[in-house]
């Protein structure tokens, strides 16, 4: 239930470790990281209570979403009244929603991926761009893949714009980070699992649906947003996709062709 005092200052040493992990070495020091809005802790709480070590609301905003009171007292947890200018301070956002959380790390291990016998999984490799990160993850959820493997050259997993870009997804589909990409494409094919590029230089993705490639067990493996994968890292793949443009557009956004992908696969492993 919430505290019954008020944290007013955006200086004390409390609300600035908060702040902090805005910053990737603070997340590294602290195996923490800022979870923020409503929405995320809700997600937060109904699935993985026992990761947030704290969790802060203004009264405006604790109002405005009963929910996020009734299931922290649900679990025991504690709510920190703070002012708004103490929750701008710690919020990674410019325009914040009143309520954050501090919650501790949690990456899945490959081995626990590998073990649970996966059917459609994700491979991130030098990905950078939080926002599409967050999307891919957020999508392969919804579209029930087993897992998401984010090698060690792609976006921190718990940047806050990441983390906000999965809208509580992250504690819904188990996460592997900072492995490499040739151990992975290994592990795949030890487990019976086909990798399958999506490259502009690939075949047609809809006549692989037809041929019924997609039907069978399949990491997607999706590369940089601008450079795209390397000639090496399309040599370890299976087979190289791409997703075809019908319209006059240049080309088709990381997380986007990223949806399609695994709506493909998920549609195939369903019919």
């Amino acid at each position: 239930m919430p505290h019954d005092s008020l944290l007013d200052n955006p200086r004390s040493p409390r609300v600035r470790a908060v702040a902090k992990l805005s910053k990737r070495d603070a997340r590294t020091e602290t195996r923490t990281f800022l979870l923020e809005g409503p929405q995320s802790v809700g997600e937060a709480l109904a699935f993985r209570p026992e990761l947030i070590v704290e969790l802060f609301g203004t009264p405006t905003a604790l109002e405005r979403y009963p929910e996020v009171s009734v299931a922290a007292e649900a679990e025991g947890i504690d709510v920190q009244f703070v002012t708004e200018p103490v929750l701008e301070a710690m919020a990674d956002t410019v325009t914040p929603q009143g309520i954050v959380a501090v919650c501790r790390q949690f990456p899945t291990s490959v081995k626990d991926v590998f073990g649970a016998e996966p059917k459609l999984i994700v491979i991130l490799e030098e990905v950078r761009d939080p926002g599409n990160a967050g999307t891919i993850i957020r999508a392969a959820d919804a579209a029930g893949a087993d897992a998401v493997i984010m090698t060690g050259r792609s976006v921190d997993l718990y940047n806050p714009k990441v983390v906000r870009s999965t809208t509580g997804s992250l504690f819904h589909v188990p996460v592997a980070v900072g492995v490499e990409l040739p151990a992975i494409v290994d592990r795949c094919r030890e487990v019976g699992l086909q990798v399958i590029a999506a490259d502009v230089k690939g075949d047609d993705l809809l006549a692989a649906r037809s041929d019924g490639v997609l039907a069978e067990p399949t990491a997607w493996l999706f590369g940089n947003e601008a450079r795209g994968l390397t000639d090496a890292d399309l040599a370890r793949a299976d087979r190289a996709l791409v997703v075809p443009i019908y319209g006059h557009a240049e080309s088709m956004n990381l997380a986007t062709a990223a949806s399609v992908c695994l709506y493909e696969s998920a549609f195939a492993h369903r019919s």
